[in-house]
């Protein structure tokens, strides 16, 4: 198993680059941030463009491995997005991981490009294209393109990425149409656990909701026919605190293990309200847990 650590995009560059790197220097396998413009609770906090922070981190870090989760079509489009990710693969010298998605209703930044918030059917329609257009673009010089969402004329991804025949994404996904988009480009797959907020506890979240996802992967693995790789848990408040010792991330990285998880992803703790905690818990970790995290 390998694991990671999310850091909201809320201070001031100056205090950023030091989470970065430290994310590296403790021996931790990935990095993350969240790509919404504003977020949830914190939406009237400060909150920066995770594409311009990612662009930081990938100057100011050497190994650790960098990723978006989750670019969406809430306000992305795929030419723009490609382009970027594009440019960061090129920045971190083949480190970027390019994390896709349908798009949160409830992140707060849903609909501010559009009147209301697409029903579940328009969001998945939607996402396919995005995802299946994302993927041209970043396997091929130019590209022309046209779907029922999204339109590409001509469209230049010159020189291409630095890992080939692309970049790698890492797809979120819980519904069939979502795990079979994972199946057919994914090189992992993304689940934070139940689809919707709340309503489950840890325990059930482990035992039942993950595996249950995991199994449905399989499946739309031998539908298409290809193996997806790596399997990212992304922790929330509702799946356990594993930040609240480094045994405690032990014993959630043991348990995700044996459900069929590869990747675990914690965040930065932060100084108050969600996913408060003690930062020292990290260095704890990469001393303590760290061996034998990489050894499940």
């Amino acid at each position: 198993m390998r694991i990671g650590v999310l850091i909201l995009p809320e201070r001031r560059w100056s205090d950023q680059v030091a989470q970065w790197r430290a994310v590296e220097d403790l021996g931790f396998d990935s990095a993350w941030t969240y790509d919404h413009l504003w977020w949830r609770s914190l939406s009237e906090s400060p909150w920066y463009g995770a594409v311009p922070v990612l662009s930081g981190a990938a100057v100011a870090t050497e190994r650790v491995r960098l990723g978006l989760l989750v670019g969406s079509p809430n306000f992305r489009h795929p030419v723009p997005l490609a382009k970027d990710a594009l440019t960061l693969d090129e920045m971190s010298d083949g480190r970027f991981t390019l994390g896709l998605g349908a798009g949160s209703p409830t992140a707060g930044d849903d609909a501010v490009l559009q009147p209301g918030v697409p029903a579940p059917g328009e969001r998945a329609d939607r996402f396919a294209e995005f995802v299946e257009l994302t993927d041209l673009l970043l396997r091929e010089p130019v590209t022309t393109y046209r779907g029922e969402h999204y339109r590409a004329e001509g469209a230049r991804m010159i020189p291409g990425c630095v890992q080939r025949p692309r970049l790698p994404f890492a797809i979120a996904a819980t519904g069939r149409r979502g795990m079979d988009l994972a199946a057919r480009y994914g090189q992992s797959w993304v689940t934070l656990g139940p689809a919707a907020p709340g309503g489950v506890s840890p325990g059930e979240c482990l035992e039942q909701v993950v595996p249950a996802q995991v199994t449905a992967l399989e499946s739309a693995c031998a539908r298409a026919g290809r193996d997806v790789g790596e399997r990212i848990f992304v922790t929330t408040p509702g799946t356990g605190d594993p930040l609240a010792s480094w045994q405690a991330c032990l014993d959630l990285a043991i348990g995700y293990a044996a459900a069929g998880i590869t990747h675990l992803v914690v965040h930065w703790p932060r100084e108050s309200g969600v996913y408060a905690g003690d930062v020292k818990v990290l260095s704890d970790i990469s001393r303590h847990a760290l061996e034998e995290i990489h050894s499940l």
